[in-house]
């Protein structure tokens, strides 16, 4: 099995490679950077330059590949790119054969379009997938674990003891491990039976803040409590990194749901019934926050 991933030098996709490798695939990761070549070697995969706005070289990298793990690229100066993007990998599927696409949506999708480009640009793609006449599975995960790791939410653990998150302490979410996600999209890559499905998926626990901070603190060893980040704090800090227009977009969501009154889902209650399709081992908040205490407490 040649499996080719894309978006593997960050966290959301990164662990497809380990995945892949425990089933005996041989796993080709595209990037667009040379600079990324030594971190996916040592990782086990085989590095191969692709720039998904080209439709050629979308086509050469495809050349001989059995199942396509997929992400749209997070953070895109225009994000209606990201259909362009999508488009290109999957005409390019389809020309050679790849039996197999299975992609990571980086979020539950909306029921419609919303007016937030990140997320509207993804029905589009959803769309095109479907009619597009491969094989796919759809993985819809709630909210990372691994965002914590991020600028906006670390560096308050680290220096104030507060888990900040720009979500309303009483809203409950079923956080997720990225190696679960990487492990959902491995597994829905080697069951044959899955043609044409989607999956919502979240971790076992629905916490709020305050049972977030607690599960944390466990985790950690050290008493954390739980901050809810205001919406234009947590633009400023992510601009940096994700540029303007995304930090907006992203953070109007949030300003959004610190306004309302109901909390959209970010817990799938029937999680049993996934796994029994995809079968997982998942990862509790605590479990994962005392494998990355390093990260945090210093």
């Amino acid at each position: 099995m040649r499996v080719l991933v894309f978006g593997a030098t960050g966290s959301q996709q990164f662990n497809v490679i380990a995945e892949a490798n425990k089933k005996g695939a041989e796993v080709i990761a595209a990037t667009s950077t040379e600079t990324s070549f030594e971190k996916l070697k040592e990782a086990g995969a085989t590095p191969v330059l692709g720039d998904m706005s080209d439709a050629a070289s979308m086509l050469a990298i495809t050349k001989g590949i059995d199942a396509i793990a997929f992400m749209i690229p997070v953070s895109l100066p225009n994000p209606f790119d990201g259909v362009v993007f999508a488009k290109n990998v999957i005409d390019a599927a389809k020309v050679n054969g790849v039996k197999k696409l299975v992609w990571n949506t980086s979020g539950w999708l909306p029921d419609q379009k919303i007016g937030v480009p990140t997320e509207d640009l993804k029905l589009d793609v959803r769309d095109y997938l479907v009619n597009s006449g491969l094989e796919y599975v759809i993985i819809e995960p709630t909210i990372y674990m691994e965002n914590m790791m991020g600028g906006f939410c670390a560096p308050f653990i680290s220096n104030e003891k507060k888990l900040a998150y720009p979500t309303p302490e009483a809203m409950p979410i079923g956080w997720i491990a990225s190696r679960d996600v990487s492990a959902f999209v491995v597994e829905a890559i080697y069951h044959s039976d899955l043609k044409a499905d989607t999956f919502q998926v979240s971790g076992l626990e629905n916490l709020k803040g305050n049972a977030l901070a607690e599960q944390f603190s466990k985790g950690a060893g050290e008493e954390i409590v739980y901050y809810p980040q205001p919406a234009k704090e947590f633009e400023a800090i992510l601009a940096p990194f994700v540029g303007e227009a995304a930090a907006a977009a992203v953070a109007s969501f949030y300003d959004g749901l610190q306004k309302a009154t109901a909390y959209p889902p970010k817990f799938n209650p029937d999680m049993n019934e996934v796994l029994k399709k995809l079968p997982v081992k998942m990862t509790s908040l605590e479990e994962w926050a005392r494998a990355n205490k390093a990260f945090f407490v210093k």
